[in-house]
């Protein structure tokens, strides 16, 4: 991964797009970090500000790409899934069955809350998502917000502050992930209060 990122850096032209096929690439499961994307990024479009939306816009539809990739994965292979090795130690039945519990027990909640929650996690959420046959459009239209939320809260952290900010980000996860939740289940709440639905 190492030099994979120094070939980016020297290849600022085609950057963007290297960075966006790799994000689509973690959304078959290869070990692609997304944060680590978001933050080459950032970066870069700091050094370079004139290809500061084409970095951003390609980081943000390659994320929410691949989201969308995982979830029909999901949702194509079923319970396959555990028969293919390569997906199965993404998404252990464990792990399935826990997540699953989430999203009844909280809705849509779990996969924007999940968002903010590294790689494996992620991933394993939007594929039982699939697996669950949650509906797609609510599915879509939900990670779109978590997407949109996370890739402008850590890009600009990273474009602003650079290296600096990123010790914090990682001794602040509990607190951004509190942030977070707690923002959801005011908005499901008014959500209920004015349409008396939940998400």
């Amino acid at each position: 991964m190492e030099q994979l990122i120094i070939f980016i850096q020297n290849n600022i032209e085609i950057a963007p797009y290297i960075i966006l096929g790799l994000l689509l690439l973690a959304g078959l499961n290869l070990p692609v970090s997304e944060d680590l994307m978001i933050f080459t990024g950032a970066i870069l479009s700091a050094k370079n500000p004139e290809m500061l939306y084409t970095f951003f816009t390609c980081i943000f539809i390659g994320a929410y790409l691949s989201d969308l990739m995982c979830y029909w994965i999901g949702r194509v292979l079923g319970q396959k899934i555990w028969e293919i090795n390569f997906f199965k130690k993404m998404a252990s039945e464990k792990r399935v069955e826990k997540l699953s519990s989430f999203y009844k027990q909280y809705g849509a909640i779990t996969l924007v809350v999940g968002r903010f929650i590294p790689f494996g996690v992620r991933n394993g959420l939007f594929l039982t998502a699939g697996m669950g046959k949650m509906n797609f459009l609510k599915f879509s239209f939900y990670d779109f917000l978590a997407c949109v939320t996370s890739n402008i809260t850590f890009f600009y952290l990273y474009y602003n502050f650079g290296e600096s900010v990123v010790d914090y980000i990682k001794r602040g996860n509990i607190i951004i992930f509190g942030v977070a939740l707690a923002t959801l289940i005011f908005f499901v709440t008014i959500r209920k209060k004015i349409f008396g639905t939940g998400p």
